[in-house]
């Protein structure tokens, strides 16, 4: 037979140590899923912040991280947390760190979360934190050597799996145009595995002007593009001194004219000539280990 404490069921002269434990965190725990506290939660990414806020150069609104990892990260991070829901045992793991950020942790049974957030497996943590103040370009051409850009790439889900590879293999800074999807965006988080939250990032306006003043930076720009008359990225020699930028454009469309203009230099990737071109986020991949 299984004592109080194995069963989680309190008894006389007994107690629980999982409640002991919550209450000494002085973790909230919430028994309603209509508890007015949860309701940051319960908003979508068009209500946490506007596609005009994700797209501008100045800080507003909110954004989701969904899961224990991105969570993690992005209290490791620093960003400001709203409120985090957590399961009982990512509960007792963050609640410190998030009342030290200024949020609130709280923490319910799997059935209360499910309602809640409305998703059917409901995640050991989810969290609504603040968006930080931008970042300009100027800003993070100033620490970068290696820097990807991104016009008109407006799928969350490729810059979530751009923002990955580019960490992962020593690009340290990223400028999406105006066009692009957000890195902060909860699919494009969840794409990353939250490694956005280690990328410097800004937004600009007039990807020209971008690239002439990465180039006035003394960065070469290689843009990714399928045309004929590129070079093979294989047959690129780069001067480890040297700094690089490296753009993509759109699945679609490719990049602009305007964008192409700018680069000193148009770069392929060698493949087969029945197939036109590579998902953004697998070129992505390739060129940030080329080029790197």
């Amino acid at each position: 037979m299984k004592s109080a404490n194995q069963t989680g069921q309190n008894t006389p002269g007994t107690f629980n140590l999982a409640t002991l434990a919550l209450e000494l965190a002085m973790i909230t725990t919430i028994s309603s899923s209509q508890d007015p506290r949860l309701d940051p939660l319960r908003l979508n990414e068009r209500q946490l912040t506007t596609i005009a806020q994700r797209r501008s150069t100045i800080a507003a609104g909110r954004f989701i991280a969904e899961g224990d990892l991105v969570v993690a990260r992005a209290l490791a991070s620093g960003y400001k947390p709203e409120v985090v829901l957590c399961d009982v045992e990512q509960a007792e793991r963050f609640d410190l760190e998030i009342e030290k950020l200024g949020g609130q942790c709280l923490t319910a049974d799997i059935e209360i979360r499910r309602q809640a957030t409305g998703l059917g497996v409901p995640l050991s943590a989810l969290g609504v934190f603040y968006r930080p103040e931008p970042l300009t370009v100027n800003q993070v051409i100033s620490k970068a050597s290696r820097v990807v850009v991104v016009e008109a790439v407006d799928n969350p889900s490729n810059i979530g799996a751009i923002v990955r590879c580019a960490v992962g293999l020593g690009w340290d800074g990223l400028i999406c145009d105006s066009t692009s999807a957000d890195p902060l965006s909860r699919r494009g988080l969840r794409v990353s595995m939250g490694s956005a939250f280690n990328l410097r990032f800004a937004r600009t306006s007039d990807i020209v002007e971008t690239l002439k003043t990465l180039q006035a930076q003394n960065f070469k720009v290689f843009a990714l593009t399928p045309d004929s008359g590129s070079v093979d990225i294989d047959q690129i020699k780069i001067d480890p001194m040297q700094k690089r930028v490296v753009i993509f454009g759109s699945e679609r469309t490719g990049l602009s004219q305007q964008a192409l203009a700018c680069a000193d230099a148009c770069v392929k990737i060698a493949m087969n000539p029945n197939v036109d071109s590579l998902n953004v986020a697998a070129a992505a991949a390739i060129s940030c280990y080329a080029l790197r």
